[in-house]
C-alpha cells in the first residue's frame, strides 16, 4: 500500500485500497531478505574474580590495536572468566545475572546486543554444569544433586530431557572402600569422540564443599567409555599415576588435534592443586584406550609445576609452562603472578620451542590460553596489574608472536570468539 494516500481523504483511501489490492494480487511480492553479519565477541573479567562484574562486547571486525574500554558499550554480568563455544553458540557454566552454576547460552543480535538465551540450573556442587555437546539437539552434563547420573539436554531448546544412571558402573571399583566418601561420573571431564562419550569417574575422600577436587582416593584417573547411540557403558579406562584430572571451569582442558587425536590435561597429585605428576595424555583417533606409548609429563619439564591448558593442531601442542615451582594459597604464585610462558611442543618428538615475543603471563584460568580465529592462532596474555592485556598472534612457524590488540579498561581478557548473526 502507498502510505501517502492515507492523507487524501476517505474517498481517495478507498481507491487506494482497491488499487493496492488489485496490484498485490497480480504482482509477485519479494521474499524477505536475510541479513548475516560476522561478530567477534570479546569478554573480560573484572579483577580476576568471577564474583565481580565482567563484560562482553560484540565487534564487527577482529579487534586490532587498542580497545580503550571494553565496558563502554558492553553487556555487564558475572561469571565472565571464560566460555565454551560450540559452532555458532557461546555457552558459559556460570549464570550472567547471579553467577549460579549451570549452563547458559549467550545470544548476540545484529546490533551487537548480547543477552542470555536461556539457562539450565544445577546445584552448587563444584563441577555442576560441566557439559559437552554432541550436536544441535543433544548434549550431556553433570549435576551435583545426582552425582552418579549423567544428564541429557537439548542445546537448541536449552532444556534437560532425561538422564542415565551409572551407579552400578561406578561401584564396580572400590564398592566397599570406607574411605571413599563421594562418587560421581562426569564431574570434571566430559568429551565426545567417534560416537563415544568419555566421562571421568570421581572417587573422593571427602564429602564437603570441595568434594571431588584435590581429594582423589586413587592415584589413577578413571574414565568411563559410553556408547552415545545406546547410552550403554562399554568399559572403564584409566590414566595411570596422576591423581587428578583437569579442574572444572569454562576452560575444558582437552583438545582434538587435526587428525582426531584427543589430548587430555591432568593436574597432578598435590592436595593444594600445585601439580606433581601432572601430564597431558592421549587417546588416538578411532581408539578408546589411553595411549600408553605417549604422554607429556610436567615433572620432566618443571618439578612442582602442572599443565593448565592445551591447544592441539597439526602435530603441535601449544600450552603454558611455569618457569618456577608453583605455590598456592592467598599469596601463592599459581594464578596471578607472571610465571607462565608459552611453548610450542612437537607431539612426535616432544621437543619444546619457547614462543618469542610473548610476555610472561598469569595463569589463563577459565580462559582458553590459545584459540584459533580466521586462520590465526591467538594467545591470551594478561600480566600482573594488567600491564599487558590482550591477544598475541602466532606466526606461521609457531616460533614467535606479536600483539594483535590490547584492552586498556574493563578487566582481564578471558575469551574471544567469532560467530555469524542472522536476522
Amino acid at each position: 500500500m502507498n502510505i501517502s494516500k492515507l492523507k487524501t481523504g476517505l474517498f481517495a483511501l478507498g481507491l487506494g485500497l482497491t488499487f493496492t489490492a488489485c496490484s498485490n494480487k497480480d504482482t509477485p511480492q519479494p521474499e524477505p531478505t536475510e541479513t548475516t553479519k560476522d561478530k567477534y565477541v570479546l569478554i573480560t573479567m573484572s579483577d580476576n574474580n568471577l564474583n565481580k562484574p565482567g563484560f562482553a562486547t560484540a565487534f564487527d571486525e577482529l579487534p586490532n590495536g587498542n580497545i580503550v574500554n571494553n565496558s563502554s558499550e558492553s553487556t555487564q554480568g558475572l561469571g565472565f572468566g571464560g566460555w565454551r563455544p560450540y559452532g555458532n553458540w557461546l555457552f558459559k557454566m556460570f549464570k550472567t545475572s547471579d553467577n549460579s552454576l549451570g549452563i547458559e547460552r549467550l545470544d548476540v543480535a545484529l546490533n551487537g546486543k548480547i543477552s542470555s538465551g536461556g539457562f539450565i540450573s544445577t546445584d552448587k556442587t563444584n563441577g555442576s554444569g560441566n557439559f559437552v555437546i554432541v550436536d544441535d539437539n543433544k548434549g550431556f552434563y553433570w549435576d551435583g544433586s545426582k552425582p552418579t547420573e549423567i544428564q541429557i539436554f537439548n542445546p537448541t531448546k536449552l532444556e534437560r530431557s532425561s538422564s542415565i544412571d551409572f551407579t552400578d558402573v561406578i561401584n564396580k571399583i572400590g564398592k566397599d572402600e570406607e574411605n571413599i566418601k563421594f562418587r560421581a561420573i562426569g564431574q570434571k571431564f566430559l568429551a565426545v569422540k567417534d560416537g563415544k562419550l568419555f566421562a571421568n569417574i570421581t572417587y573422593a575422600t571427602t564429602d564437603g564443599t570441595q568434594k571431588g577436587f584435590w581429594d582423589d582416593f586413587y592415584p589413577d584417573v578413571y574414565i568411563a567409555v559410553i556408547d552415545i547411540a545406546t547410552g550403554k557403558h562399554e568399559k572403564t579406562i584409566k590414566i595411570e599415576d596422576t591423581g587428578a584430572i583437569a579442574y572444572v571451569n569454562d576452560n575444558q582442558m582437552y583438545d582434538f588435534d587435526s587428525n582426531g587425536d584427543l589430548y587430555i590435561v591432568t593436574q597432578g597429585t598435590s592436595e593444594k592443586g600445585t601439580g606433581g605428576n601432572s601430564k597431558i595424555s592421549r587417546i588416538k583417533a578411532k581408539e578408546t584406550e589411553i595411549d600408553k606409548d605417549w604422554s607429556l609429563n610436567m615433572d620432566d619439564i618443571q618439578v612442582g609445576g602442572k599443565f593448565v591448558s592445551v591447544f592441539a593442531k597439526d602435530g603441535k601442542i601449544i600450552t603454558v609452562i611455569p618457569n618456577t615451582a608453583l605455590t598456592g594459597g592467598p599469596t601463592g604464585n599459581i594464578n596471578f603472578s607472571n610465571i607462565w610462558e608459552f611453548y610450542s611442543i612437537d607431539i612426535a618428538t616432544k621437543k619444546r620451542t619457547k614462543i618469542e615475543g610473548v610476555p610472561i603471563t598469569t595463569n589463563p584460568g577459565a580462559a582458553m590460553a590459545a584459540i584459533e580465529i580466521d586462520g590465526k592462532i591467538l594467545l591470551r596474555v594478561n600480566t600482573e596489574k594488567g600491564v599487558e592485556n590482550g591477544y598475541y598472534e602466532l606466526n606461521k612457524e609457531g616460533t614467535s608472536a606479536k600483539q594483535l590488540f590490547q584492552v586498556t579498561a574493563g578487566g582481564s581478557v578471558s575469551g574471544l570468539y567469532k560467530i555469524k548473526v542472522t536476522n
